[in-house]
């Protein structure tokens, strides 16, 4: 039996009398790539932050290949690849002094991280900059280095948050094969995004969380059946989250 990766158990935050994220309950299994979608103010980033401990849950917990995150933080965080949806990078070091200071922060041999730094780079076809300022940097490579520097230090979950933003067609692809693999080789993937496209080719499941809740979780195939067996996931995701694809802008137009 495939153990868990992450474990929520009735997690809920609250800010003041509104509450976020509900009672979630919800577990991912190691190597596995899991889509967690949902409209704006679902509660998507919220539960992303709980997770990586950047924020902590009003009650419930949150276990990390097995350790209680309210614990033994720096354990659980050790296990952990972050890619926020914004690349906020300190802009006056090198793409290399950056992936220096990421695998600082987790203890890693510096002949390692240079190694290991390059070799990511390369991949992500940012190493023809590796000595330059990231202030000079487009957002997309930013994007790739914050990518880069997440799987520095082998991570068993990578926490994935809109990883497409900023990326061209070449880079997207890149990345949704990068999550494959990194599964295949045991990695977990926890992603949340608004392309849907991108849940359909690379998710093994996905959860859908609408006012702080789980209202469908499965394969796309369940949730296209359990919506009726409709043919688009769009249309499914549409039905499943209570939201109208067929909103009347008429009088705006004539208007």
């Amino acid at each position: 039996m495939t153990a868990s990766m992450i474990k929520l158990t009735d997690l809920r935050k609250e800010y003041g009398q509104f509450a976020a994220v509900k009672q979630l309950n919800l577990e991912v299994k190691s190597g596995e790539v899991f889509g967690f979608l949902g409209p704006n103010g679902a509660g998507k980033t919220t539960t992303i932050k709980m997770i990586v401990g950047m924020m902590q849950p009003t009650a419930g917990s949150i276990e990390i290949d097995g350790i209680d995150i309210s614990k033994d933080r720096d354990a659980a965080k050790s296990r952990i690849g972050f890619i926020p949806d914004r690349p906020y990078i300190y802009e006056k070091v090198t793409g290399m002094e950056f992936m220096h200071f990421i695998g600082g922060l987790f203890r890693m041999d510096p002949d390692d991280i240079e190694k290991r730094g390059m070799e990511l780079l390369r991949l992500f076809e940012i190493d023809h900059v590796s000595n330059e300022l990231v202030s000079g940097y487009s957002h997309g490579m930013r994007q790739r280095l914050i990518m880069a520097s997440a799987i520095l230090h082998r991570p068993r979950l990578l926490v994935v948050d809109e990883p497409m933003v900023g990326l061209d067609p070449r880079g997207a692809k890149l990345v949704k094969k990068l999550f494959r693999q990194q599964a295949d080789h045991g990695t977990t993937i926890f992603m949340s995004t608004h392309t849907l496209e991108v849940a359909e080719q690379v998710c093994d499941r996905v959860g859908i969380i609408q006012h702080g809740e789980i209202v469908a979780m499965g394969s796309i195939a369940d949730l296209k059946r359990s919506a009726g067996a409709l043919e688009k996931f769009e249309e499914t995701f549409l039905q499943l989250t209570g939201l109208s694809d067929e909103q009347d802008v008429t009088g705006v137009v004539e208007g």
